[in-house]
């Protein structure tokens, strides 16, 4: 078994550390989301929270780690006997991304419930992590129906696996904890929601800090035994006083002026439901019992927010995450007492080691020869993003002629602001696909209503128990059945056949020319992407842009899960030049071509957000409708949405639109409420 990384090892990331220790003084503050960008120490530092936990007591050789002072009535392996424990330590269970629904919550034999009458469960990973920590490496990309079982396990406390009539319940209580890189993708607000702290961690800017990371991995790289000895006495006097800590916390007194401040703080955030109070005052608690009090401070409500509120004050997936500070400051002033002045620092007893330093005595958390900072990493939203941020190029006048030039000619124009995103209808592609579980077009799925019933490929799925019977009952006088169980071989067993829905790609390929912003229309199509993106995001699906303009084409955001990412482009999308929609078709089959190497169940919808004209080059529309009658050919779904605005109308979108095999839509037409029909699915021409 390797070893694992010392938690009191890792340098920096206070908020990171303080935010998993809390949540191993108290479990019920209800788990940590760690949100970062990749290669920041996120899953170092949570698997190695489990060596900070304490020891259970459990009943021996349940597989559900009862505790054997209040075992679980309903336990799959009871009832236990009296007197039956023994301590392990805590578990930390992975989930992975990929996992299957009956790896996360157990399995039933049916064959042996049918022919037999026993349950014969095997328990899934909900059961291993009961009373654990259930970790969630890249929680963005779990898929839909596993994030479900998430949600209702979480919710009650228990797992229940149903299986036609066969049903089994099993206590399933668990800290969970997850990272992901959001460049990858937001989560679902319900299961966001469900963590109860949120933490924001980015590598740090300072010279010392990165050399000492890098030191102190190739030391551990080297000899991860010998490494871990070093630190052994810090990891052992922080798991002290996490034990300390968790039992002060119940001595710990929330006064009603912290209770004030802790409402009064959501409410001025905006936040949804009740859920963010209880959070926020189960943290604040915490913290004043890791800092070995039995109060609880202004500083501590103040340091609960930070850690409690920024992911429950989003409103749209487009929202930037973090709190205003100053905002919060001013709301604890005016609701707290007199003597309960907020500390802007936060908690003087933050996330330290549980000692004054490292084993060679540098600085706090450091280690031999450790000369760096012992501060944390970069705060979310610091000012060396700001600074890296890309600035948008000088606005040029508005006029009327196209720029004949390339890119970054004298024509471009500075980014034109996205008009107010509205709900958009829905597209989808036509058929039935086999994708990945979503919500955009029909699917042959896990999930959904049951269709048919087929042989199982592999390991049996959702049991279709009608046909199952139906196949079992002409062999049963042959297989010499004498009682009243029925006799069924593998053979006999069906499957169901189920349709939902997919997700799917949807590739935008968007007009940038001079022509867009000389009839300043660039502000309504980045509104209506920007909406189709929102779309994009409820349904789960990934999304890609291609842009036009000048000379070229070019692919502005490659297919990703990242709507966020998506946007930003969006917004910072400069106009100016010629129009070459041949070529912004062409890049776009190149890439839907590489798209389906990698991933040739997903089914990709494209849509074009152009008015239809084209210039440079010989005969330019008819080069752009036989670009779009390749597409057709290869059976890419696709929409054009008509940006043609004026009253005269050349009419060259629709046109666009047939060569595709799709229909055009204006932007009139893409509104959810708008009066004029639109066909829900994207038909090709026959």
């Amino acid at each position: 078994m390797s070893t694992p990384y010392p938690f009191t090892g890792i340098v920096g990331m206070d908020d990171l550390r303080l935010g998993l220790l809390l949540n191993a003084v108290s479990p019920a503050i209800g788990g940590v989301l760690v949100r970062g960008e990749k290669g920041t120490a996120k899953s170092t530092a949570v698997r190695a929270l489990a060596a900070l936990l304490p020891e259970l007591e459990v009943v021996r050789g349940c597989r559900f780690s009862c505790d054997p002072a209040a075992p679980d009535p309903a336990c799959p392996d009871g009832p236990h006997e009296a007197d039956t424990g023994q301590r392990r330590p805590a578990r930390m269970v992975e989930l992975p991304v990929g996992a299957s629904e009956d790896r996360l919550v157990g399995a039933l034999d049916i064959e042996r419930a049918l022919a037999e009458g026993v349950k014969a469960f095997e328990p899934g990973l909900l059961a291993d992590a009961h009373r654990g920590v259930l970790y969630v490496d890249e929680v963005n990309l779990l898929h839909d129906h596993l994030v479900d079982l998430l949600l209702d396990a979480a919710a009650m406390g228990a797992s229940y696996v149903e299986r036609e009539g066969v049903s089994v319940r099993h206590a399933a209580r668990f800290l969970l904890v997850g990272t992901m890189n959001p460049e990858e993708g937001e989560l679902r607000p319900q299961l966001l929601d469900r963590f109860g702290l949120t933490v924001e961690v980015a590598a740090s800017r300072e010279t010392e800090e990165r050399v000492e990371v890098v030191r102190r991995r190739l030391a551990y790289d080297a000899d991860p035994a010998a490494f871990a000895a070093r630190w052994a006495a810090e990891e052992r006097a922080l798991r002290e006083r996490v034990a300390a800590a968790r039992a002060l916390l119940p001595h710990v007194v929330l006064g009603d002026a912290a209770l004030r401040q802790i409402a009064a703080t959501c409410a001025a955030f905006e936040v949804d439901g009740m859920r963010a109070d209880i959070v926020m005052a189960r943290t604040a608690t915490a913290l004043a019992a890791w800092a070995n009090r039995t109060d609880v401070l202004a500083e501590d409500v103040r340091q609960a927010a930070l850690l409690a509120l920024p992911h429950r004050r989003r409103r749209n997936p487009f929202d930037a995450p973090g709190l205003d500070e100053d905002k919060l400051d001013q709301t604890l002033e005016q609701h707290g007492g007199a003597d309960d002045d907020p500390d802007p620092d936060g908690p003087d007893d933050g996330p330290d080691d549980g000692s004054d330093g490292g084993p060679d005595g540098g600085p706090d958390g450091g280690g031999p020869g450790d000369g760096g900072p012992d501060g944390g990493g970069q705060p979310p939203g610091g000012d060396d993003r700001a600074q890296d941020a890309p600035r948008p190029p000088a606005r040029q006048p508005h006029g009327d002629q196209e720029e004949q030039g390339a890119h970054g000619g004298a024509g471009e124009r500075a980014p034109a602001p996205a008009a107010e995103p509205f709900a958009a209808r829905t597209l989808s592609v036509p058929g039935v696909g086999e994708g990945a579980a979503g919500r955009r077009s029909r699917a042959r799925t896990a999930q959904g209503r049951t269709t048919g019933a087929r042989r199982p490929h592999g390991a049996l799925g959702k049991l279709h128990l009608a046909a199952t019977v139906q196949a079992a009952a002409p062999h049963q006088r042959a297989r010499g059945r004498r009682g009243t169980g029925l006799l069924v071989r593998r053979d006999d067993l069906r499957e169901a056949v189920r349709e939902g829905r997919e997700s799917n790609l949807v590739l935008f390929v968007v007009d940038a020319s001079g022509s867009m912003a000389a009839r300043q229309r660039m502000s309504a199509v980045k509104g209506a992407v920007l909406s189709l993106l929102l779309d994009a995001y409820q349904r789960r699906d990934k999304v890609g842009m291609v842009t036009f303009r000048g000379a070229d084409a070019e692919v502005a955001l490659p297919p990703t899960s990242s709507v966020d990412a998506a946007a930003a482009r969006l917004e910072s999308l400069p106009t100016g030049g010629r129009t070459p929609l041949a070529a912004g078709l062409l890049r776009a089959r190149e890439v839907l071509r590489v798209e389906r190497l990698r991933d040739p169940a997903r089914r990709p919808l494209l849509v074009a957000v152009t008015d239809g004209r084209a210039t440079g080059g010989p005969e330019p529309v008819a080069r752009a409708q036989r670009a779009g009658g390749l597409l057709a050919a290869e059976g890419t779904a696709s929409v054009v949405v008509d940006c043609e605005s004026g009253p005269v109308r050349l009419g060259l979108a629709a046109e666009l639109a047939r060569a595709l095999g799709g229909p055009a839509v204006t932007l009139q037409e893409l509104r959810a409420d708008a009066v004029s029909a639109l066909v829900k699915d994207v038909r090709r021409a026959a």
